[in-house]
């Protein structure tokens, strides 16, 4: 939004006036740092804008009518100009507007209040997305510090943890909502008959990670001994595109000569929950649902081998091309030859033959070499039944040729920004619902989403 210049440039003199004396002092004391006056300014702009909201808000208010109807039906009466207190991107802010009572329900009203979506205590949303970004990022113990510079007023941990799995609750709900709308047989039927962007080639990866629950009891329960680690499932749909030669890294290179074309991922729509695989699996459709999954071309999922994983994959979309990542399945091969060969020529040479039939595509080859060496080394765990079992999944040779990614580092990354960087900080203990809903509002923020989150967001009363 812009402004008049010449105003601006008014408001700007006027500033330096108020500010001055203050500067001079501080050049007096000694030599003020650049980072001196550019705080000064910012903490005289912060009370200006304090002032100044209270004043624009205590202006919504038009001339009180005598009387209004109530929600319940009834009338409520005119009672006083009432000031209210809300805690703004500026600080506390004080406002007047007219408060209504005497209707026989017993509850009162401020109209303003319920036109701009004000609460009396409680946070703005702007500083409400503020915190919540904050506490997506950083330990809500970091955050209140994070803020503090910033903001130049102290919000408590509390109300930064409050406000983040607030946001989170919102995302929650709008996912069993969405599960609830995709399992609808007219909404199905309906979505049907609109089929629009449809993707061309989507794909999806799932794959979990531990966090550490904090035991706490339940009514009538003995408190747990042990940390309780649950699966913080995460799954991810993303499309991909061809990185141009000139934005290639020097792996990137690399790979181009091994591979052809490099690809990149783009538009991830992640989500995630600390469920049973089945409860996950309506989650993975109906956010499927949303990207018209189940209609395009070309599905493919690449994960890695857990059999919940590729369960799901098979009931829900039962058409999709299904990759083991290449990674886990030459990670196999790696940990077998490190098992048995403990000269290391012998385990390279073997290492890299049998490595070089997966790459191919030959898994029935790579099946009787595992087969081989577990008949000399019985001590060792097998490897060939994984293969064995994910053949047509691991046909690499067919799916490079078919343009397909072979590695799941998507959702590698998903799962580490999500759960690692966030859930698992040192020191980090949760409840479960508090896991879920810092984590789904840290996904809203990675698919792009955070806005339409923020936008649904609803006020808490928080603790200050």
């Amino acid at each position: 939004m812009e402004y008049n210049t010449e105003k601006i440039n008014q408001i700007a003199e006027q500033l330096v006036k108020l500010v001055g004396e203050s500067l001079k002092q501080r050049e007096q004391a000694g030599s003020p740092s650049m980072a001196d006056f550019e705080k000064e300014f910012r903490d005289v702009l912060r009370q200006i804008g304090v002032k100044a909201l209270g004043l624009y808000l205590s202006g919504l208010q038009t001339t009180p009518e005598s009387e209004i109807r109530c929600s319940c039906g009834g009338q409520l009466h005119y009672q006083r100009m009432r000031e209210a207190k809300i805690i703004s991107v500026f600080g506390k802010v004080s406002y007047e507007r007219a408060y209504y009572a005497g209707c026989e329900c017993e509850k009162g009203k401020a109209p303003v209040d319920e036109r701009y979506g004000l609460k009396p205590g409680a946070v703005s949303s702007g500083l409400a997305q503020l915190m919540a970004l904050a506490g997506i990022g950083f330990s809500f113990e970091e955050s209140e510090k994070w803020l503090a510079e910033f903001l130049l007023f102290d919000i408590s941990e509390n109300s930064i943890r409050s406000e983040t799995e607030g946001l989170g609750l919102i995302q929650d709900q709008a996912d069993e909502q969405a599960i609830e709308a995709s399992q609808d047989e007219k909404v199905l039927q309906q979505r049907l008959r609109a089929v629009s962007d449809v993707p061309t080639r989507l794909y999806g990866s799932i794959d979990a990670a531990k966090v550490r629950i904090e035991p706490r009891a339940k009514a009538g329960e003995a408190v747990l001994e042990d940390d309780d680690w649950r699966d913080m499932k995460v799954g991810c749909w993303y499309q991909t595109e061809p990185v141009s030669k000139i934005q290639q890294s020097k792996r990137q290179r690399e790979k181009a000569q091994r591979d052809g074309t490099v690809f990149r991922t783009k538009a991830h729509q992640y989500f995630c929950d600390i469920c049973p695989a089945d409860e996950f699996g309506k989650l993975l459709w109906a956010r499927g649902c949303k990207l018209m999954a189940d209609f395009s071309t070309e599905l493919v999922f690449v994960c890695d081998g857990a059999i919940w994983i590729w369960d799901l994959v098979t009931h829900y979309y039962p058409n999709a091309k299904q990759i083991v990542d290449w990674y886990h399945a030459e990670a196999h091969l790696k940990k077998l030859a490190d098992a048995v060969f403990t000269a290391q020529s012998d385990r390279q040479t073997w290492l890299g033959s049998v490595t070089e039939m997966l790459w191919q595509g030959q898994v029935e080859e790579v099946v009787l070499a595992c087969k081989t060496i577990e008949t000399q080394h019985p001590h060792v765990q097998p490897t060939s039944t994984y293969f064995a079992n994910n053949s047509e999944r691991m046909r690499y040779d067919v799916f490079r040729a078919q343009g397909y990614l072979i590695g799941s580092g998507t959702i590698e990354s998903g799962c580490k920004q999500i759960v690692t960087q966030r859930l698992k900080r040192s020191g980090a203990q949760w409840t479960v619902d508090g896991a879920i809903q810092t984590a789904k509002a840290r996904a809203a923020w990675l698919s792009g989403e955070w806005a339409t989150l923020c936008k649904q967001r609803t006020l808490l009363p928080l603790a200050i």
